[in-house]
């Protein structure tokens, strides 16, 4: 059996607002991976998993030497911020001292705050996206991707993407046959998993381009049928030209990626609630050709339509 070294301190920060279920979660999942180890005795290392309130009387905050920090996600109607210019400094040394960081959902607006997101890759959940873009424009947002690991930070998507970063901690920490033992202890996947696979597609309206956003209401009536930018542009009663762009700068996308999306959204509906097949979808949703539809698919949603329906059709 391995010499045990001395314990890695992961410590989940309750904030004011912080959603309880990933803080006890988190909790549960890391001592449970812990215990596992032990039972193994396949590594030499061990966690001591901590909740710290920020609440709490400031020297013990501020005295404890930590591995891993989380700010873990928010369920209040407002985005978190850090009031406290001691939290800042707190988390922002930790980070120099060499603890790595780890943000969950909403938890990115924390971590954000503290300038050490700037000029990074990071995620938060997909819905808030546009609110977190332009409160952090220095920020390398990318909400496709449910977990983003840059080495001395970790950022996690959705409100319950603390499971996918609580295994990523494991892996590292623990070791993968730790990783494995926990994933089929609680039952979840141990990965593979992309936050994109959830997203649904919801374009800017509120842009203020009257012609652009009558498009936009045309396209999403169209549903799957084949539409030309020609035809999109002579609806706006713009030359073609002039209508490309303003249509991206309106909506962040060219005519024909937005249009992609909206026919994708479409057969994500049909894969998850018919038994159609592939050649009836792509044709239904505007695509001639079954295989151009299955390379935007697996663009747009980093996995193949069959794989699709596999993990969410309804008889999946």
């Amino acid at each position: 059996m391995p010499t045990l070294t001395a314990p890695l301190t992961v410590a989940i920060l309750a904030y004011p607002g912080a959603q309880a279920a990933a803080v006890h979660g988190l909790f549960d999942l890391l001592s449970t991976a812990n215990r596992l180890a032990a039972g193994m005795g396949e590594t030499s290392r061990s966690l001591d998993v901590l909740v710290l309130s920020t609440e709490a009387d400031r020297s013990p905050l501020s005295e404890v030497r930590l591995s891993a920090l989380i700010l873990p996600p928010s369920l209040g109607p407002d985005q978190p911020t850090l009031q406290e210019a001691r939290l800042k400094a707190w988390i922002t040394t930790r980070h120099a001292e060499g603890t790595l960081v780890c943000s969950v959902c909403a938890g990115a607006f924390l971590l954000a705050d503290t300038g050490l997101l700037d000029g990074r890759p990071a995620t938060t959940h997909w819905g808030l996206k546009e609110a977190f873009a332009a409160r952090f424009p220095s920020v390398l947002l990318d909400t496709d991707r449910l977990v983003i690991d840059d080495g001395d930070i970790l950022t996690a998507g959705g409100l319950m993407a603390w499971v996918d970063l609580g295994l990523k901690l494991i892996h590292r920490f623990l070791g993968t046959a730790t990783l494995l033992a926990t994933a089929r202890h609680f039952l979840v996947d141990p990965g593979g998993r992309e936050q994109r696979f959830y997203t649904t597609f919801a374009p800017s309206l509120a842009h203020g381009d009257k012609a652009i956003l009558r498009v936009q209401h045309w396209l999403q009536k169209q549903g799957g049928s084949t539409v030309t930018v020609p035809e999109m542009a002579d609806r706006a009663h713009l030359s073609e030209r002039t209508f490309l762009r303003r249509f991206q700068k309106a909506t962040g996308l060219t005519p024909t990626d937005y249009l992609q999306h909206l026919r994708v959204g479409k057969a994500r509906d049909l894969l998850e609630q018919s038994d159609r097949n592939l050649d009836d979808i792509a044709w239904e949703v505007g695509y001639r050709d079954t295989g151009a539809f299955r390379k935007v698919f697996v663009r747009i949603m980093g996995l193949t339509p069959g794989e699709y329906r596999r993990r969410f059709g309804v008889n999946a």
